[in-house]
């Protein structure tokens, strides 16, 4: 079932809603999260490379999911928190460089019990602000003793540089509360074109290594292929 059936179930049968949503949420993060650990794992262990850098997780707060339903326009009711809020379970994943973005993206999406939802790629299309991140808006199954249900998680996607954007325009405009002067919000936008020339650069720069590493590792094995002197002593 969806969230939507099982809030009406919670209903009819008497039990505590809010707590019963906030167990789908919390338990969807640790499912989402341990899929991601064990993605890191693998990396770790199994490859050259492992594009995730850290992983951070959170639970929207009451206070925000309210607030955000006001903004919408809706009233503040468990059921269009659940229509309308899909970033109450929250998941980002940072990396060192944008390809490794679609690439994580791709290897989640393909994970069988997961249901991607939709996609923004603000990447390719940021938001006006300057704001850049890929967001994918999944679903899983939480297997409850009686139920499946399935629960929405939102994941972003980002680069350290888009992460460290984001974080200080986050902590800027909250000082504003969200009505920032213009030059602010222009300097911001500056910024996040900074941001994405160094993301650009970095990954050419790791593409440039990766060339050079992979051209020593063949002149390493035709040297290991050429015959030593006594093997071809005494050949006219």
């Amino acid at each position: 079932m969806d969230q939507s059936e099982y809030v009406r179930r919670c209903r009819n049968e008497g039990i505590d809603t809010w707590n019963s949503m906030m167990l789908l949420y919390n338990s969807a993060l640790k499912e989402m999260g341990t899929k991601v650990e064990i993605l890191n794992d693998e990396f770790k262990h199994t490859h050259q490379y492992n594009p995730i850098e850290y992983v951070k997780s959170r639970v929207k707060r009451p206070e925000s999911i309210i607030k955000k339903l006001k903004r919408y326009g809706y009233p503040d009711t468990i059921e269009n928190m659940v229509t309308y809020c899909n970033d109450i379970a929250g998941l980002r994943i940072v990396c060192s460089f944008t390809s490794d973005i679609y690439r994580l993206a791709d290897m989640i999406g393909r994970q069988s019990d997961v249901t991607v939802i939709s996609i923004k790629d603000y990447i390719k299309n940021p938001k006006e602000s300057g704001y850049k991140s890929y967001h994918m808006l999944v679903s899983l199954p939480i297997f409850l003793s009686d139920n499946v249900v399935e629960t929405k998680v939102e994941i972003q996607i980002r680069t350290i540089a888009m992460d460290f954007w984001a974080s200080l325009e986050h902590k800027i405009y909250y000082k504003f509360e969200g009505d920032a002067p213009d030059y602010i919000s222009r300097d911001l936008r500056e910024c996040s074109g900074i941001v994405a020339m160094l993301d650009a650069k970095m990954l050419s720069l790791n593409e440039a290594i990766m060339q050079a590493r992979d051209g020593q590792d063949t002149s390493a094995a035709d040297s290991r292929m050429l015959p030593d002197d006594e093997d071809v002593e005494g050949v006219a």
